[in-house]
């Protein structure tokens, strides 16, 4: 089973990504449902890792804390391969985010070799002219989401298929309520 951390997006968020999405020739992009900001991405694991991953990620203890999204920008430098929105930086974030890698190498899932840059997935990019990915940066560079809830991280695993990847929850993780 392919499996990674995520925040999932309310409905009216991920609406207004949806807005974004257009004009990109070569843009592959998301449906809502793959619309999330994942925390980690763990990969394959059998039944009794993903037991222990769900064991480990359950005994995480962090506050709940608000997000907003912020700008957009591309991965691939001048071969572009993906577009995305950005987080406003946020400590919180940056925090569960260390907490749940402490988390997976406990139970021997190997350290992430990539450093963690927050940012919601919006499009894969094939074969897309550099000219175009500038254009969409540019009309995009002050999108601002509303700011939103984070109140949980979820576990999800993923099925990969010619169409894109398809999610699905496996276990939900509450995050604590500010006293």
């Amino acid at each position: 089973m392919r499996l990674f951390v995520a925040h999932s997006l309310p409905d009216d968020v991920a609406q207004s990504l949806q807005r974004l999405q257009t004009g990109v020739p070569g843009a592959r992009w998301q449906t809502r449902e793959q619309l999330h900001l994942t925390l980690r991405f763990i990969g394959e694991v059998d039944g009794r890792e993903m037991n222990a991953i769900h064991d480990s990620l359950s005994l995480i203890e962090a506050p709940a804390f608000s997000l907003t999204l912020h700008s957009v920008g591309q991965f691939g430098g001048k071969r572009p391969s993906a577009l995305w929105a950005g987080i406003r930086p946020n400590e919180a974030l940056m925090h569960l985010q260390r907490k749940i890698e402490t988390a997976l190498q406990r139970v021997g899932q190997p350290a992430d070799r990539k450093r963690f840059t927050p940012h919601v997935s919006l499009a894969r990019l094939r074969g897309t002219q550099p000219g175009h990915v500038m254009d969409y940066l540019t009309d995009h560079a002050l999108y601002s989401s509303q700011t939103f809830p984070a109140g949980a991280f979820i576990l999800y695993s993923s099925l990969l298929t010619s169409d894109g990847s398809i999610y699905r929850a496996e276990r939900a993780y509450r995050l604590k309520e500010p006293t």
